[in-house]
C-alpha cells in the first residue's frame, strides 16, 4: 500500500515522501540529515528523487542522499548534478511501485518551475504535488517569470479535478490565509479554512495536503477571475483592473507589500 508522508526540514519546507513498506521516492529533499533519519527509523531506501525547481532548499540534500548510489533524479535541467531533465506532459513510470507522475511545466516562481500529478492507487483522488508554485491560500514568489506566466500556470492547475489534493513545499497557510482575509474578507470557506488550519497547526499537524477544490474556494491566486477579488484589487491600486493575469498582478504585488 503506498502512502504519503510529510518530512519536515530546514524552517518550514516538507519533503513529501510517497513511499511503500520499504521504498521511497522524495520530493524536493532540501536537507538530507531528516531525511536520512526518517529513512532509517522505517528501514526504508530512496528509490527515485523528484524536483520540481532548482532553490537550495529543495535541491540541497541531493549530493548526500545519493553519494554512491543509482538513485535517479529527475527534475528541470538546473536541478542539480547529475538531473535527467522533464518535460511538460512527460510521465515517469516507477512499474516497481506501480506508480505515475505526470510532469506538468508551471513556470513563475522559476521559469523551469514543474509541478507532479500521481494517482497513487487504482481509483484514487489524483495528488498533485507542486513545489512553490501553489501554496495552500497563496503562491510563489516570482523570482523569474511573469504575473501572465503564474497566471497561466495556476489555471492550469486549477483545471484538475477538485478532489486532486495538493501537497505544497511549505508550512505557508496561516500566513497565506491572514493575507488572504484582506482581499476577501467576507468569505466564509476561507474563514472555515482558518479555523481548520488553526487547529492542524495547535496539533503539530501539517495544513497539507488540501484538496485543491478548497483553493479554488479560499485561495485569491485562483480567484482573480472573480468580482470580489476584482474588486478588492481595484481598489487596493486605485484603478479598474480586468479579470486575470491583470488582476492576480495586482494581488501578487499587494501580497508582496505585506
Amino acid at each position: 500500500m503506498i502512502k504519503i508522508e510529510a518530512i519536515p526540514i530546514l524552517q518550514d519546507n516538507y519533503v513529501w515522501a510517497i513511499h511503500d513498506a520499504d521504498r521511497a521516492i522524495l520530493i524536493d529533499p532540501g536537507a538530507a540529515a531528516p531525511i536520512l533519519a526518517w529513512l532509517k527509523n522505517r528501514d526504508m531506501r530512496v528509490r527515485a528523487i523528484l524536483l520540481t525547481h532548482h532553490h537550495h532548499d529543495h535541491v540541497g540534500g541531493i549530493a548526500q542522499l545519493i553519494d554512491g548510489t543509482s538513485i535517479p533524479v529527475y527534475g528541470p535541467a538546473r536541478g542539480a548534478a547529475k538531473t535527467i531533465p522533464v518535460s511538460d506532459e512527460q510521465t515517469l513510470t516507477f512499474d516497481d511501485m506501480g506508480l505515475i507522475f505526470k510532469v506538468l511545466d508551471t513556470p513563475g516562481h522559476t521559469l523551469d518551475h514543474v509541478c507532479y500529478v500521481a494517482q497513487v492507487e487504482a481509483g484514487d483522488d489524483m495528488h498533485l504535488f507542486s513545489g512553490d508554485t501553489l501554496f495552500s491560500c497563496g503562491c510563489g514568489r516570482l523570482f523569474e517569470g511573469s504575473p501572465e506566466e503564474m497566471h497561466r500556470s495556476l489555471s492550469r492547475l486549477a483545471q484538475l479535478p477538485g478532489n486532486t489534493r495538493v501537497y505544497c513545499a511549505h508550512e505557508y497557510t496561516l500566513a497565506n490565509i491572514a493575507f488572504a482575509l484582506e482581499v476577501e474578507p467576507e468569505n466564509a470557506a476561507l474563514h472555515t479554512r482558518h479555523m481548520e488550519a488553526l487547529a492542524l497547526r495547535k496539533l503539530g499537524q501539517p495544513t497539507l495536503p488540501v484538496l485543491l477544490g478548497t483553493e479554488c474556494n479560499t485561495n485569491p491566486f485562483l480567484r482573480c477571475e472573480l468580482n470580489d477579488v476584482i474588486v478588492a484589487a481595484s481598489q487596493h491600486v486605485g484603478k479598474a483592473l480586468s479579470p486575470g493575469a491583470e488582476t492576480f498582478a495586482a494581488v501578487r504585488a499587494w501580497k508582496d507589500e505585506a
